[in-house]
C-alpha cells in the first residue's frame, strides 16, 4: 500500500480530508465527519479489509460515489438482511459495504 497515493484517491474520489501523513510516508490518516481512515505503509501480498459504513442518505451516497468515479463492485439494491446497500473497492482491494437500514414494516 502506497499511503500518499491512497489518500489522495480517498480525498478525491471518495470526498475524504487528508489529515496528516508522518515523515517517511508510512503512516497517514484522512477523515470525513467523525470517521477516520489510518494507513499504512504494507507489501503485497496482504489480505484486503472488509469495512462497513452507515450512511444516513445511502441512495445519495450512492451517487456522489459514481459520479467521483468510485470503483463500484456491487450496485445499489435492498438486501433480505433489512438494509439499502452499495460496495465499492478502493486502489488496494480493500472493501466497503455502505448500508442504510430499511425501514421495518
Amino acid at each position: 500500500m502506497d499511503v500518499e497515493k491512497a489518500q489522495v484517491y480517498y480525498r478525491d474520489v471518495l470526498g475524504c480530508k487528508i489529515e496528516w501523513i508522518y515523515p517517511g510516508n508510512e503512516i497517514g490518516a484522512v477523515s470525513n465527519g467523525e470517521m477516520a481512515i489510518y494507513f499504512r505503509k504494507r507489501a503485497q501480498p496482504f489480505e484486503p479489509a472488509v469495512n462497513w459504513i452507515f450512511a444516513h442518505d445511502v441512495d445519495a451516497a450512492y451517487k456522489a460515489l459514481v459520479k467521483a468515479g468510485a470503483a463500484i463492485v456491487e450496485t445499489i439494491e435492498n438486501k433480505p438482511w433489512g438494509h439499502r446497500q452499495f460496495t465499492i473497492k478502493d486502489l488496494d482491494g480493500n472493501i466497503f459495504y455502505i448500508h442504510q437500514d430499511l425501514p421495518k414494516n
